[in-house]
């Protein structure tokens, strides 16, 4: 229940300071005299969006504050969200002038969608749209869900709905990318093969292009080879060099000189040797044949081909696009295989929703019977003992996103009329009625502590107005009422009453709002009756109307 209420320069109020109390507290006031914005302060609190607009002259944010009690069923909820338990919470949110805005639990900042969560379990404002409201398919469905405890099991369908319509456009994304990979699979391939065809792990194609080289210049090769061959021949180099060394090696005991030329001429036979046997070996092991020169010529020439065909400049570059083709394949059979697996997980998440829908249905036509019979009662009491409201309730075969279910509300007025949408029967007073009727036994489901309405009454008069009044003061006795009302017959029922009032004050106008004394009330309740003029007759009017 919300103990206290403040509001810091918000539109026209400087500051209110509101004490509430369990009961039905009746809120009233002229038309434009600030209700309105008493009712956009509220709504701040319950996670509603606002902008720097709403910031009055007076500082540069606004505030609005909420001191409610602390109850052993929101402890689970300070728990889970790490909020600081305290004896009392306290909801506030601040409005800067750059446009943003602060949400605060107990003092500590929290998202909008948390703040929002935590005041959906301590009051329900219900607004002049709400009941429009009623006419919508989808707000019907919400209603019913409230009213037959199935409000969870509907959450959890939504949610899964939405993963599941999630994994759907995930697997038309997946497809239409699998397409866009087809197209180029068969041209990637070809890619792929002409460079496998080159063999580039296996081959070093400088190493190639040198050998070619050197086949192109087999003629020289060849009598380098033989020109090493004729070191060793008779009477040739060596064996000029040789006789020298064998007098030399005679003599070298004559001077240490000859003995160093000695060691040097047998080291200069050793390599003209090797010389001779290796660059001998270039025309002996040469392989310049057509055959082996065609072939190597055809490597160069692939090579170079596709050098130029991707405008490449080296084969490490030619790796590099064989590696990415070859990922690229294989990731079109990945990519087949995620949509393989998508596809049978959406079916099995599709036969679960199914059942699933299928209970939300049954559970929703079990309460029809119980619900249609107490809304029944409360027609009776709001002077509308011959009205019926009958969910019809037909089960699809398509998931959305409440469940299978088409919900149509039939409603009738008057005996022997036919039941039709109530969006084509009911009058505005009639659809006041059915909304008060369906909150009042929504609220009691839902166990809430608070709840507003912003004139629920709309529409009705007379005796239909004393009869919700009533209604309103029996809903009072177990949760804290707050109404928003023109109608002195439903003020005149309140334990409480507040008074919206707008004055000038030199060129500053300014909203306040005061808590009534009894003579206070029968001068407002008389002033709803008769306007500013008020006539002894409006005041025992007034008077007999409180009793």
């Amino acid at each position: 229940m919300i103990q206290l209420l403040r509001i810091d320069n918000f539109v026209l109020i400087d500051r209110v300071e509101l004490s509430l109390d369990k009961g039905f507290t009746v809120i009233t006031g002229e038309t434009g005299s600030g209700k309105s914005i008493l009712l956009n302060a509220l709504n701040l609190l319950i996670g509603e969006r606002a902008d720097f607009s709403v910031i009055g002259p007076r500082s540069n944010k606004s505030i609005v504050e909420a001191v409610a009690q602390m109850e052993d069923r929101l402890l689970p909820f300070f728990t889970l969200n790490d909020l600081d338990v305290q004896k009392e919470v306290i909801l506030r949110r601040e409005i800067v002038k750059d446009g943003k805005s602060r949400a605060f639990i107990n003092d500590t900042p929290v998202s909008l969608s948390l703040l929002k969560t935590l005041s959906s379990f301590l009051i329900s404002i219900h607004s002049q749209y709400n009941t429009y409201e009623l006419k919508s398919p989808s707000f019907q469905l919400d209603l019913l869900d409230d009213l037959a405890n199935t409000k969870k099991l509907r959450d959890e369908f939504s949610i899964q709905f939405l993963e599941h319509k999630s994994k759907k456009k995930q697997l038309v994304d997946l497809q239409q990318q699998l397409i866009e990979q087809e197209k180029l699979k068969d041209y990637n391939a070809f890619l792929l093969e002409e460079l496998g065809q080159l063999k580039l792990k296996d081959q070093n194609f400088l190493e190639i292009e040198k050998e070619l080289i050197k086949l192109d210049n087999a003629d020289n090769i060849r009598e380098l080879g033989d020109s090493f061959q004729g070191i060793c021949v008779d009477n040739g180099p060596y064996d000029q060099l040789y006789n020298l060394y064998v007098k030399i090696e005679k003599n070298k005991n004559l001077d240490q000189q000859f003995l160093e030329f000695s060691n040097r001429l047998k080291s200069c036979l050793i390599e003209l040797k090797e010389l001779s046997a290796e660059g001998g070996s270039l025309s002996k092991d040469f392989d310049a044949s057509p055959e082996v020169h065609r072939s190597l010529t055809a490597k160069i020439d692939a090579y170079n081909h596709q050098l130029n065909k991707h405008h490449f400049t080296s084969q490490e570059q030619l790796m590099n696009l064989f590696n990415e083709l070859d990922a690229q394949l294989n990731e079109n059979d990945q990519l087949e295989n995620a949509i393989l697996k998508l596809r049978n997980l959406i079916e099995l998440e599709h036969t679960h929703l199914m059942q699933l829908g299928e209970t939300l249905n049954a559970k929703r036509h079990k309460a029809l019977p119980e619900i249609e019979k107490e809304l029944k009662s409360l027609f009776s009491a709001l002077k509308l003992k011959e009205a019926t409201l009958n969910f019809s309730l037909v089960k699809g075969v398509e998931l959305k996103e409440n469940g299978l279910d088409q919900l149509t509300m039939l409603f009738s007025a008057n005996k022997g009329m036919d039941a039709v949408p109530i969006e084509k029967a009911a009058s505005g007073g009639e659809l006041s009625r059915v909304m008060l009727a369906l909150q009042k036994m929504i609220s009691e489901k839902r166990q809430l502590p608070s709840v507003l309405f912003d004139e629920i009454d709309t529409g009705v008069s007379g005796d239909v107005a004393e009869k919700i009044g009533v209604l309103l003061k029996e809903m009072g006795k177990n949760m804290q009422l707050i109404a928003i009302s023109h109608l002195p017959q439903v003020a005149a029922k309140a334990d409480f009453h507040l008074k919206v009032e707008k004055n000038n004050n030199g060129d500053k106008t300014k909203t306040t709002v005061l808590s009534l004394t009894n003579e206070q009330r029968v001068n407002e309740i008389a002033r709803l009756m008769s306007g500013e003029i008020i006539s002894n007759e409006a005041l025992l009017t007034a008077k007999s109307l409180m009793i």
